[in-house]
């Protein structure tokens, strides 16, 4: 089953023109939410996060926030999954190839879809290795759109190298990672990359602000470098799907003693925690 437009359908009734402009020009935004016991994580500050990137792509969203809640609650109930993921996707629609907005409008299109998928219990265990590469992407990296060719390559790349996952960089300042966010730890401080244009807003990220502090932890939103990060005491990534993952090895060099630190271990409990409470 699918959410197609304003319904929900099954996958064969799904219909995605060819002259859909998310298709020849990655001309769309996007949301992965991620449900645990069949309620979504976060949802308000995905919706948010949604609504910004169409807001800022000037795409309109067809259907009230509302709307799209209670499809995706039906969704979830016709496929009865209790863990994994959705993917909402959101494209200007069908017109004639053209670089400019069509005229007149075109109706957006609206689909979304869920996946069952367990958590990464073996790579929050044991933690991942990660390559790290410049930072080829456009400025505008806040904006959750479809356009992740250098995301895409990059992964390919950790891949063929027995990675998991690669940091990005520009001009030596750490900024993410191709699908989630980066932190390290240095002498007892978390630091991450200011939330600005060069990164995607995570929402896991800001979870794990929050639960930072509650721990008190010493928190900096701060450009750190690459010198910085191959000498801190401790690296781990955000992410809905990642959760909080340690990161062990860098360009085939250990992350201090190559394995998952003690802060990476109270965040990780810390997230387990809070997600148990929004379950109750």
């Amino acid at each position: 089953m699918m959410l197609y437009k304003n319904r929900i359908v099954n996958d064969h009734e799904v219909a995605i023109s060819p002259f859909d402009r998310g298709y020849y020009f990655g001309d769309g935004v996007y949301e992965v939410f991620r449900f645990y016991n069949g309620a979504l994580f976060e949802k308000d500050a995905h919706y948010r996060r949604l609504e910004r990137s169409a807001e800022q792509t000037r795409i309109p969203l067809p259907y009230p926030i509302a709307d799209i809640d209670g499809n995706l609650a039906q969704l979830l109930r016709a496929e009865k999954v209790t863990e994994g993921i959705i993917y909402l996707q959101l494209t200007r629609g069908e017109a004639p190839r053209g670089h400019a907005f069509p005229k007149p409008p075109a109706e957006s299109v609206l689909l979304a879809y869920c996946s069952e998928v367990g958590r990464p219990l073996q790579a929050i265990r044991n933690g991942i290795r990660v390559i790290v590469r410049p930072d080829i992407r456009w400025l505008r990296c806040d904006l959750k759109t479809l356009n992740l060719l250098p995301n895409v390559l990059a992964k390919q790349e950790a891949v063929e190298l027995g990675a998991e996952e690669v940091f990005f960089h520009r001009s030596g300042i750490v900024t993410e990672a191709s699908s989630s966010n980066v932190m390290l730890v240095k002498d007892d401080v978390l630091y991450t990359h200011p939330a600005n244009h060069l990164i995607l807003h995570g929402i896991t990220r800001a979870v794990i602000l929050k639960l930072a502090f509650r721990l008190n932890l010493s928190v900096r939103e701060e450009p750190f470098t690459l010198d910085e990060l191959r000498h801190a005491d401790e690296v781990f990534i955000t992410s809905t799907t990642a959760e909080v993952t340690p990161v062990i090895e860098l360009d085939g060099v250990p992350v201090a003693d190559g394995k998952p630190g003690p802060v990476s271990r109270r965040l990780q409990g810390a997230f387990e925690e809070y997600v148990g409470s929004l379950n109750k």
